[in-house]
């Protein structure tokens, strides 16, 4: 990944929803709600304390995490759709 961010964002791509429901009918794009779930792709080195040194983020590139609705900034690089996050702006992260 070329894009490094700074402090404590992220990067992340979003997981796709679902095209089917669980009783089984399928959902057109209209219907289908905005992704809140992604997996980071690139993570930054931390925000400051007071004494100025680094504090390490929770999150780490490869894991699944779940954001609001609303969080973030949208880019597109390379042809692929992207986000960056706060740190705080995860509500959670996925283990399966």
């Amino acid at each position: 990944m070329a894009i490094r961010p700074l402090d404590d964002r992220i990067v992340v791509k979003a997981v796709e929803a679902k095209e089917k429901t669980t009783g089984g009918i399928l959902l057109p794009d209209s219907a289908k709600e905005k992704p809140s779930r992604a997996i980071v792709v690139a993570i930054g080195e931390g925000p400051r304390n007071d004494d100025g040194k680094r504090l390490a983020l929770t999150v780490k590139v490869g894991d699944e995490i779940l954001y609001g609705k609303y969080a973030g900034n949208e880019i597109k690089w390379n042809g692929e759709e992207y986000k960056i996050l706060r740190e705080s702006e995860v509500l959670a992260l996925v283990t399966n």
